[in-house]
């Protein structure tokens, strides 16, 4: 096996090599940098959602303020197998510095957009670093800390991702009235500069050099099929019918270029997405999962702040703050979880606990109604996110102790592709079964009212709902209500195959050092993280 050490004196190294003492502050230096470059790329749709208005405002272009966020999205999910891949191939460091750059560029160019038309495109090129934001968090943990330490540092993820849900609306707000809306992207720069800095003269990992091309085929054919994918659910049921052409059409290359790509993976010379990674049982368990959780995630997050404040009367300037329960009890669960994981090795028992609660939330939430009060709603929002702390990083635990050290950037993107696609369908699916319920409750008790009232969205801003007759308002509370109990109840059959899939899980034993182990060991185990009896592979 080559070396794998690094080659600064208190630089930290994928090994842990370097003065003893100097090591520790190393580690927490770079994984400082690494939660500012997660919560960059988890903040940014927040802070800019909530400064859409002023945006389009300034900018007109009204008719395509959807594609402000959608190509983000597309971008991040489309770049971000091909992330993984890179950093497998031509080191890790150098392509999470490089996704950093241009998320930095694009987010400096959309702040100076002068049209609705540049800040579409610059959003796309900010959503191209995005993609390998997440993947090169995640990845480059992967080689410093072993998997059985691995579990400290969950808590400091599930962290990062309730400070972006909690103050991404808020800081969005302060920021757009007091500096203006071009700021709630100039505000990434700074950050972004200490994560580049901090990376860049901290973190040694060992370099390489593939002599194998990128797979360009196997790319554009997955960006082909991403990208039909996220539209379908984007469009469906809101900018065109589910069963329209364009739809349709869309549905047909979908199919046509994932089936392409798989077909072209087993060909590729060095291909974008492995399928013999899929080979471990519990590799493609923690795919399913993860998908699952974020189906479920990402709807949780839509619709509750919704139910809240269309029924529980609850103000929509502090909409993160609605969610502290449930985001509460995920980050302190998701602590435990990693502690128990680091000091035991265990973790199956985690999947299945948080599969049960996880379908135990949704079927609470799903009862919800008019009269059910925010401490009730505040309940089952902390049994949902108890669940949710139980698998958010356990499923990229298990995922990356499950294949070699050469694919633990495809891992890593791989999983985090799944949850996206997850909550891509979690939001259309569950948003198509809410409008729809929304819609036949509107017209079933307020008669051609209702159906005016709600023949544009089925989803009504403060100031709309306030200036609905009485009855019609109340019409529209009973059918959120109803509507909520529809898309949660459909989250908790889908949240049943998580716990079918988490019950095969085979419980194969974290590599590294637990809390005793000598910290020499503990190097050369971050070098190899895989399971027994699996070889490392080789780096170049």
């Amino acid at each position: 096996m080559a070396d794998n050490t690094g080659t600064g004196d208190s630089g930290v190294s994928a090994v842990g090599t370097g003065d003893t003492e100097k090591q520790p502050r190393s580690v927490r230096v770079v994984l400082l940098a690494l939660m500012i470059a997660m919560l960059l790329a988890m903040l940014d749709n927040m802070i800019v959602g909530t400064a859409m208005p002023t945006i389009v405002g300034e900018l007109g272009g009204l008719q395509h303020l959807s594609w402000v966020v959608t190509s983000y999205t597309l971008a991040t999910a489309a770049s971000t197998p091909l992330w993984g891949k890179i950093g497998d191939m031509y080191g890790r460091k150098g392509a999470f510095m490089t996704s950093i750059v241009i998320f930095l560029i694009g987010s400096a160019l959309s702040g100076m957009a002068q049209d609705m038309g540049q800040l579409i495109g610059f959003r796309a090129v900010q959503g191209l670093g995005a993609g390998g934001l997440m993947v090169g968090v995640m990845a480059i943990i992967g080689d410093l800390i072993p998997p059985r330490e691995r579990g400290k540092y969950q808590g400091m993820m599930a962290g990062v991702m309730a400070l972006a849900m909690i103050a991404g609306p808020l800081v969005g707000g302060t920021i757009t009235d007091h500096l203006g809306w071009r700021w709630s992207f100039y505000i990434n720069l700074p950050l972004g500069a200490v994560a580049l800095a901090a990376v860049s003269a901290v973190l040694h990992l060992p370099k390489k050099r593939s002599q194998a091309r990128i797979d360009y085929l196997g790319a554009g054919l997955l960006t082909v099929g991403i990208t039909s994918i996220v539209l379908v659910t984007t469009w469906g049921g809101s900018e065109y019918a589910w069963g329209s052409a364009v739809i349709m059409e869309l549905i047909g290359i979908g199919v046509a270029a994932l089936v392409g790509f798989v077909f072209w993976q087993t060909k590729a010379a060095e291909p974008v997405m492995p399928l013999h990674i899929f080979r471990s049982l519990n590799f493609t368990l923690m795919s399913v999962i993860g998908f699952i959780t974020g189906f479920v995630m990402f709807g949780a997050v839509l619709f509750l702040p919704l139910y809240q404040q269309s029924v529980q009367g609850a103000s929509a300037t502090n909409s993160g703050l609605l969610l502290l329960p449930m985001l509460g009890a995920m980050l302190v669960v998701s602590m435990v979880a990693g502690r128990v994981t680091t000091n035991s090795g265990k973790y199956k028992v985690f999947p299945i606990v948080g599969s049960v609660l996880m379908t135990a939330g949704l079927f609470l939430l799903a009862q919800m109604d008019t009269h059910t009060t925010r401490l009730t709603s505040g309940v089952y929002m902390a049994v949902l996110g108890a669940g949710m702390g139980c698998l958010m990083q356990i499923t990229m635990l298990v995922a990356q102790n499950s294949v070699e050290m050469r694919d633990m950037g495809v891992a890593s993107s791989s999983t985090t592709l799944f949850r996206t696609l997850g909550s891509s369908f979690g939001v259309a699916i569950m948003g198509a079964l809410f409008n729809q319920r929304v819609n036949d409750e509107m017209t079933a008790r307020a008669g051609a009212l209702g159906s005016k009232v709600t023949e544009q969205s089925a989803q009504l801003d403060a100031a709309s709902l306030a200036k609905l007759p009485a009855a019609a308002r109340e019409a529209y509370q009973y059918a959120v209500s109803a509507g909520t109990h529809s898309a949660f109840l459909l989250g908790s059959v889908v949240a049943v195959v998580a716990l079918v899939a988490a019950v095969f899980v085979k419980e194969v034993p974290l590599k590294g050092a637990g809390p005793q182990k000598p910290a020499e060991d503990a190097a050369g185990d971050a070098a190899s993280d895989v399971p027994p009896k699996q070889t490392v592979a080789e780096s170049v």
